[in-house]
């Protein structure tokens, strides 16, 4: 089947697609990427994926165009799981690069995007059932700074961590920053339970700034959830009673042991994912 993409609003077939070696996301990583759950045809926690797209664009130093609004960037997205004939239930990636130029003289600052999108499975409403086994990746350190919370397209501490823990038959595995203490995970940010209190590590940390995890805090806060955005240590996760990691596409995770470290069932992750995740729309 013929697999087609968005290439700056043109739907194309993917084999059309093609960047040049002077391009500056190819040389250095120059942009970033939205990964996004459709469900029918909607995108799920829309507003959080169109809010840090556009702050993505601005703290990018992107130009950005009069037409890119909040439904041009909705509709892209919907025109292409239609023509691939994956609105029923898809993942979709967003990506932003800038265009062709050496470090200090790009041609301009105009945003150019592609869009993919691939069929996802219908899985149970349900949390996971069979917990994750995880563990700390140490031969990578995220820097903490202005541009740690974008999902940029170097992504290479990600992409080796990835690689590590499937060498080593993990599910995932957790990346530091300077400072030794928890960023997030390859894919997904992560919370812990420790004394009846939800903790996640702050931006200010390092991690990306998840969709899942923004929607997950807003709920919590509204609701009077004790839940805390703070700095945590190896140690800390070691001595949660609950570990659980989020993302746009799963939602929510429970993680049943980190190395030697086993938790307890996910009492708290899965009131969580009753309340707010199972039906997030």
């Amino acid at each position: 089947m013929t697999e087609y993409i968005n290439w700056n609003g043109k739907i194309v077939e993917k084999d059309v697609f093609h960047i040049s070696p002077d391009n500056r996301s190819f040389r250095y990583g120059d942009g970033f990427f939205e990964t996004m759950k459709v469900v029918d045809g909607n995108i799920l926690l829309a507003a959080f994926h169109i809010t840090r797209f556009f702050s993505s664009l601005q703290l990018l130093s992107f130009d950005v165009p009069a037409l890119f609004t909040p439904e041009y960037i909705t509709s892209q997205v919907q025109n292409l799981v239609i023509k691939n004939k994956h609105s029923s239930f898809a993942r979709v990636r967003l990506m932003v690069y800038r265009g062709n130029g050496g470090l200090y003289d790009p041609e301009n600052l105009h945003p150019n995007f592609v869009i993919q999108s691939w069929p996802l499975e219908k899985t149970s409403k349900e949390l996971n059932t069979n917990g994750l086994n995880i563990d700390i990746y140490t031969e990578a350190r995220k820097t903490s700074d202005s541009f740690s919370m974008v999902k940029s397209n170097n992504y290479l501490g990600y992409a080796m961590a990835a690689l590590w823990a499937k060498k080593n038959k993990l599910n995932d595995c957790l990346l530091l920053n300077a400072y030794d203490d928890i960023c997030d995970s390859t894919v997904a940010n992560i919370f812990i339970v420790e004394n009846n209190i939800i903790k996640t590590p702050a931006v200010a940390e390092g991690c990306i700034n998840g969709v899942a995890r923004a929607y997950l805090i807003e709920c919590c806060k509204k609701d009077d959830i004790a839940i805390m955005e703070t700095t945590i240590s190896a140690q800390d996760v070691l001595n949660a009673s609950e570990v659980f990691l989020t993302n746009a596409i799963a939602g929510i995770k429970w993680v049943k042991q980190l190395g030697e470290c086993r938790f307890n069932s996910p009492s708290v992750a899965l009131q969580l994912h009753n309340d707010y995740m199972k039906n997030r729309r």
